[in-house]
């Protein structure tokens, strides 16, 4: 089990030349896509496939680094692989699509680098966070946050966004309590495209053109062109040049594999704009 790693690489593949022993670097843990326990984080020394690993600057520690795996290679597939949402890919200078995302759930790791991403398409982006994250989500940016906790959050999205192209919407908690508003708010707005990280398992709303992405889908036909570029070339530059933001903060909670357990039960409690780490 596990996702997010950050470390020093012990030992290279043959025939790769861009990673080397001794690097700092973080990656994604393939292990839900392969079902094979040595690609899983929760271990000393995971096995990672190369095209899901990005070099950490000098000015960035890994502990701030390891927020982003998971929620990089989510956003990624969410937004950009063609089964789903299909952006532009995230450039330094990106062209203004003159379009509009709605992405529920701006403070959490997914959401947060979605909002980053998006931006980096040349989106406008309507995020959703408790109030408290809202300057948080804002210094991502994001051109406005609504506060979900809102008894008027529908009112206040439709209002928002009536007057937007809206090119799609993100969902990166995909739970009851979210995809309802949301298919309110598209009941009002017409039918558009939803991107879902876990399907719903009743009918919405029949304007909610939902898909649902899946992580390993970044290792597929369609889905490697679009890893390649954004682990190898657009993660890399982005960090080390201060553009992609590890957020939100890490929090670390314990040190020892054998802690893990404790972490993931304090998970199952519920966090708000933390990301808890396990120092090994």
């Amino acid at each position: 089990m596990g996702a997010d790693v950050g470390g020093l690489i012990e030992e290279v593949g043959e025939g790769i030349s861009h990673l080397h022993k001794g690097q700092r670097v973080i990656g994604y843990c393939m292990v839900l896509g392969v079902n094979d326990a040595r690609f899983g984080a929760y271990q000393r020394y995971p096995l990672v496939y190369e095209t899901l690993v990005s070099p950490v600057p000098e000015h960035m520690s890994l502990t701030q680094a390891v927020v982003l795996p998971l929620a990089i290679t989510t956003a990624a597939v969410s937004l950009y692989h063609p089964n789903h949402l299909a952006f532009p890919l995230p450039q330094k200078d990106p062209i203004r699509t003159g379009k509009t995302i709605l992405i529920w759930g701006g403070a959490s790791s997914v959401g947060a680098t979605a909002v980053q991403l998006a931006v980096a398409s040349g989106f406008k982006v309507v995020a959703t966070a408790s109030k408290r994250n809202h300057d948080l989500v804002y210094s991502l940016g994001a051109s406005l946050v609504l506060d979900y906790k809102s008894e008027t959050i529908v009112d206040d999205a439709v209002a928002a966004l009536e007057d937007y192209d809206l090119a799609g919407c993100y969902d990166a908690i995909s739970e009851p309590q979210t995809l309802e508003p949301l298919g309110a708010i598209l009941d009002q707005l017409g039918p558009h495209k939803v991107c879902l990280v876990v399907p719903p398992t009743k009918e919405v709303s029949h304007n909610m053109k939902w898909t649902f992405s899946m992580t390993f889908e970044i290792m597929d036909d369609k889905g490697k062109p679009v890893g390649d570029y954004i682990w190898h070339k657009y993660v890399p530059e982005a960090l080390a040049d201060g553009r992609l933001h590890p957020k939100p903060d890490p929090l670390v909670i314990s040190r020892g594999i054998e802690t893990i357990q404790d972490g993931l039960n304090r998970l199952k409690k519920g966090v708000s704009a933390q990301k808890l780490i396990v120092e090994v």
